[in-house]
């Protein structure tokens, strides 16, 4: 029996607050001007919508908050009920709770229940991994229709009572690099009013034996006097990794799905900055396909990017075009893509 065919029937997203740009973030951590000129040629973005006042420090949303919202804003491009939802799949590196789940909550929300609930905590590549098991539970024939979701809350590693002067760069450089956000999409196994075929769903660690790239810690009662910082990156791996990783994803998608590099219209990068995404474009070398990116208006929103991304190239996209997504995950260095073709 051929596996079935799976259709993206809507993409929706969700944003907290106005948008924060690089003047109003060194205003208020209390930077020097060359700071704000630092953010716009090496991190090169210009904005980000973040759940915290920066005046006041109150949390406006919680991640729930905001992928309810998306799931809504999904649901309702798909002319799809709630009640018509027989699986939800999840994937975030900043859940409100450990327990309950942030997709249960959402799920709960939405009048969604009896159906499996599944939320995968990962990093950058966590909508990836959600769309791949959402993608393969589908395809088995038992489940109908899926609400993939994904989502990013930064609020809990802003600490905005500290003196910013006396962090080192590579600390104050998660204050500007991330944003909040969320998004989320309909899988249907029914072709009618769908948006796009996936054609192909891609996730494999490859990190064995390699030390992580980024590391967030959770602190519990008997450890929150540690001296460890709650968010560590090795940029100089990432900037060194992520771009040749890429453009092995590409080829490996490519290969999988039976497309040549001539065949693909739009590109959608992964979006760890304006300057990382534009060595990321050149290092693929798509010369013919159009690129869809989002980092330099919303920042980082890890898991809710995709979501962005897919959205506007579903508007851009012409019947037959197809479209590739790449992610690489430096945690512990997890690989993905996919591959749509508008419909």
């Amino acid at each position: 029996m051929q596996p079935q065919r799976i259709h993206v029937a809507s993409a929706g997203t969700a944003l907290p607050g106005a948008p924060v740009d690089n003047a109003a973030l060194t205003r208020r951590f209390g930077m020097s001007d060359q700071w704000e000129e630092w953010i716009g040629v090496f991190i090169a973005t210009e904005t980000r919508h973040l759940t915290v006042d920066l005046d006041t420090g109150e949390r406006r949303n919680t991640l729930a908050d905001l992928c309810e919202l998306a799931a809504r804003r999904a649901l309702d491009g798909a002319a799809t009920a709630a009640a018509d939802i027989d699986l939800v799949v999840m994937g975030t590196a900043t859940p409100d709770r450990l327990l309950p789940t942030t997709a249960s909550v959402v799920a709960d929300r939405l009048g969604i229940d009896g159906v499996p609930v599944f939320q995968l905590q990962s990093g950058c590549t966590g909508a990836f991994q959600a769309l791949d098991l959402a993608h393969r539970l589908l395809t088995t024939g038992a489940y109908r229709r899926a609400l993939v979701i994904g989502g990013e809350l930064n609020e809990k590693y802003f600490d905005l009572g500290q003196d910013f002067s006396k962090l080192r760069p590579e600390q104050l450089i998660n204050y500007v690099l991330f944003g909040d956000g969320a998004g989320a999409m309909v899988l249907s196994t029914e072709p009618g009013g769908a948006l796009a075929r996936v054609c192909l769903t891609s996730s494999r660690l490859t990190g064995h034996g390699r030390e992580p790239g980024q590391i967030l810690e959770w602190f519990g009662p008997a450890d929150r006097m540690s001296d460890r910082l709650p968010a560590a990156e090795d940029y100089k791996a990432i900037e060194e990794t992520v771009p040749r990783m890429s453009r092995e994803i590409l080829d490996q998608v490519l290969a999988d799905v039976g497309w040549t590099r001539e065949d693909v219209d739009y590109v959608l990068p992964p979006q760890l900055s304006g300057r990382m995404t534009r060595r990321v474009v050149d290092e693929l070398d798509l010369l013919g396909a159009k690129e869809v990116s989002c980092v330099t208006q919303i920042g980082n929103t890890g898991n809710a990017t995709p979501f962005f991304q897919v959205e506007r190239a579903l508007q851009l996209m012409a019947p037959g075009d197809r479209a590739v997504g790449i992610s690489v995950e430096s945690s512990k260095w997890i690989r993905a893509g996919f591959a749509i073709e508008r419909v």
